[in-house]
């Protein structure tokens, strides 16, 4: 081993990565981050030749999330055992993730009807964006239940796996002694999957890096200009509903104080705007509800991948505040019911967006085409965010990743299946 004179003239074991590993990963995200940004912005020549860093970063995340899901609810409903606990587990999951939803919704068209961002944006240089055509709830219902389970696990259809996942939980629990094997074979792949998040996570510094000197490198910060008060109100609106809606969810819900919730979720909230993808920062907040937040495993393995797929709170903010963006842009007069035509589909809308990067764009048209507006002004409103819609979807990502943790939390607290200790200590360095 190389070694290292001390001030003693003692000969000192060298360290080597210890010392970078002894730093808190948030500590090592946040300096990743500012140190893409100085790069996006000072040498933006430079941000294409790492590009491959972050492309493999996102890659090792959703290599993970398909089998994540499959395996950990599947785990968590054999480890909760109890079919009525489940039941019952289920529907408050259900109707927290709707109430923080709808709520986000309502945040967004208040901020857009306070600040009216779209008056007088210019989208005469915007060039239409083909969009394909809206899904009936129907189809999306039937959806669920998948064809082919393979198929399911290749394209990462996170509703159908999780309708995967439960059946399985719940046939090994039906099969008594005889699915033992089977159950311990879930908990013992479980564990091991939690291990590699943890491996895969020393890369997120790497990763953060790569992406955030792309994203300013390929953007610029004068293309906010373009639209800069749609995009404060998108930082504003994201502000508001993980500042003071999540924050009273925990406060008022889950009867715990504020201050440990957002400080031992850090890491998921840096690979949240990293990533932009609510999918991608499962791995990384199942870690953080167990190793800071205290929540057990069966509990968290159950509510957080399903949150992953429909607790997108940000999304919903983003869908209700850019509908109305769209309908001022366009010059469209709105009255008293379609505001609520926009409030309820916009919420269901962010229940069926795919959890990946700017997906909640193209739910726009089902929002807008209910109040009467045609897809060609929808695509033409695509194409004047798209080109930076990046930097807006991983500000708005945050609340999405603090809703699925929060509601998590308030779940936890609920069942008695959240060790308050663990909560309330600082998370290790």
């Amino acid at each position: 081993m190389t070694e290292a004179a001390s001030p003693a003239g003692r000969r000192q074991p060298w360290t080597g990565g210890r010392g970078w590993f002894a730093i808190a990963l948030w500590k090592r995200v946040l300096g990743a981050l500012l140190c893409g940004v100085a790069v996006g912005i000072l040498w933006p020549s430079a941000a294409p030749h790492v590009s491959f860093l972050g492309d493999i970063f996102v890659r090792l995340i959703r290599m993970l999330v398909a089998p994540i899901v499959l395996v950990t609810i599947a785990a968590g409903v054999v480890s909760l055992a109890d079919p009525k606990r489940l039941g019952s587990l289920g529907l408050r999951t259900l109707l927290l993730f709707a109430s923080t939803t709808l709520v986000a919704v309502a945040i967004g068209m208040m901020v857009a009807l306070l600040m009216r961002p779209g008056m007088g944006a210019d989208l005469g240089a915007a060039t239409p964006e083909p969009l394909g055509p809206a899904r009936p709830v129907a189809e999306q219902l039937i959806a669920i239940v998948p064809l082919n389970i393979v198929e399911a696990l290749a394209k990462g259809d996170m509703l159908a796996l999780i309708f995967v996942a439960i059946l399985l939980g719940a046939g090994t629990i039906a099969a008594g002694e005889a699915g033992q094997p089977f159950a311990r074979l879930l908990q013992s792949a479980s564990t091991v999957l939690l291990h590699i998040v943890r491996i895969v996570m020393e890369a997120t510094p790497f990763g953060v890096f790569a992406l955030i000197a792309n994203a300013v490198a390929a953007n610029g910060v004068a293309i906010f200009a373009t639209v800069g008060w749609l995009a404060l109100c998108v930082l504003i609106g994201s502000a508001i509903q993980a500042g003071i809606v999540h924050s009273l969810l925990i406060r008022i819900g889950a009867r715990l104080p504020v201050a440990p919730f957002f400080r031992g979720i850090v890491d998921a909230l840096a690979v949240a705007f990293a990533t932009a993808s609510s999918s991608a920062t499962l791995p990384v907040a199942m870690r953080v509800a167990a190793d800071n937040l205290g929540i057990a495993r069966p509990l968290l393995s159950t509510v957080l991948p399903i949150g992953a797929s429909i607790g997108k709170d940000g999304t919903a903010m983003y869908v209700g505040l850019l509908s109305l963006f769209s309908l001022q842009a366009l010059g469209h007069s709105l009255h008293g019911a379609d505001y609520a035509i926009i409030l309820l589909t916009a919420t269901l809308a962010a229940f069926g967006t795919a959890p990946v990067p700017s997906a909640s764009l193209f739910m726009l048209a089902a929002v807008l085409a209910a109040v009467g507006v045609d897809a060609a002004q929808t695509a033409l409103i695509v194409g004047l965010v798209l080109p930076f819609d990046r930097l807006l979807d991983m500000t708005r990502t945050v609340p999405s990743a603090t809703a699925n943790l929060g509601v998590a939390t308030t779940i936890a607290r609920w069942e008695g299946a959240i060790d308050v200790e663990r909560y309330l200590s600082r998370p290790e360095a």
